[in-house]
């Protein structure tokens, strides 16, 4: 079975979002008839959103179907060990016309308990971003549940949000608990553990054609929100060519920064499935058997069977993600 295995692309799951834009169509080439594109899920195993290959023999055939069908040669001993037929990991593009709603995400206990699903942490790489567009992440002074709950109240929650202005290639980590928002303006590639759970805390006054706010989940959100967090959310990593730089390395995923601009061989070493997600250039994926593109905007996953292969490029840049 493992030499029916291949580099897999499927085919995005694209959403249409209050707030999305047309940086997905017209950056990334996301084809698309929705008005205002906010996501685009590259690999998904979410009820109801599950990714289907669109390349080589095992077009059509769901991500869903391929783990239940080659289990570990998919996604390694270890995590098939832990996740079974679940895919640990979401992959997205998101483009931010206007401000995403302040949020936060429970951790693996409280959203096992009340979602029956796993926490979501996450990380962001910035793609792009306007002049001046920014990310939210955390609060811009010591808090307390009575602070907060007061500027909640009284509508100030802005006041005391702390604004960063981003640029391309800045990267973020997000952990479960930490208050954040994607500012009016960028686009950024997301890493997130396989869970659709959001708090959702504030949402700018918005409402939809018919005058209805969004839901707000302030109860469930108290509990789930870390007050006394470290500002370690800023990540720096070095940009050394042809060799895979650390990013983030957590419980739930690694990723590493690759820029490639020759042939470089490369071994999975992980007993993990390994995703690349192309943030700029293009590269060739080959393996003993197959010979896969990937373009700015594009996704692929390498299954753990794959032991070794090359990465080709005159000048790309890849985000390297395993478990």
């Amino acid at each position: 079975m493992k030499n029916t295995l291949y580099p897999l692309k499927f085919q995005p799951i694209l959403k249409d979002k209050i707030w999305g834009g047309e940086k997905l169509k017209n950056l990334l080439h996301k084809a698309s008839h929705l008005p205002n594109v906010g996501e685009s899920w590259e690999i998904s195993d979410v009820e109801g959103d599950t990714s289907v290959v669109i390349n080589g023999n095992l077009e059509n055939q769901s991500l869903k179907h391929l783990l239940s069908t080659y289990k570990a040669d998919l996604i390694g001993e270890k995590n098939y060990k832990q996740f079974g037929n679940k895919f640990p990991l979401l992959i997205k593009f998101i483009d931010a016309k206007e401000d995403l709603s302040i949020q936060l995400h429970p951790n693996d206990e409280l959203a096992a308990e009340r979602h029956n699903s796993f926490g979501k942490t996450e990380m962001w790489y910035v793609m792009q971003a306007d002049k001046d567009a920014n990310l939210i992440v955390d609060f811009n002074q010591k808090m307390t549940p009575e602070l907060y709950l007061e500027h909640l109240e009284n509508k100030t929650l802005p006041e005391i949000l702390n604004f960063d202005k981003v640029k391309a290639g800045d990267t973020y980590f997000i952990e479960v608990g930490r208050v954040h928002a994607i500012g009016a303006g960028v686009l950024l590639a997301e890493i997130q553990q396989t869970s659709d759970i959001t708090y959702r805390i504030y949402d700018w006054d918005r409402t939809d054609d018919f005058g209805n706010e969004r839901e707000l989940h302030t109860d469930l959100a108290i509990d789930a929100i870390g007050f006394d967090m470290e500002d370690n959310f800023r990540v720096t990593y070095s940009k050394t060519a042809n060799q895979s730089n650390p990013m983030v390395s957590c419980q739930y995923f690694t990723t590493n920064y690759l820029h490639v601009d020759q042939t470089i061989d490369k071994k999975n070493t992980y007993d993990s499935f390994i995703i690349y997600i192309c943030v700029e250039g293009e590269a060739e994926i080959k393996t003993e058997s197959h010979s896969e593109t990937i373009k700015k905007g594009e996704t692929i996953l390498l299954p753990a069977a794959i032991s070794a292969y090359q990465i080709i490029s005159n000048d790309a840049t890849l985000l390297e993600v395993y478990v």
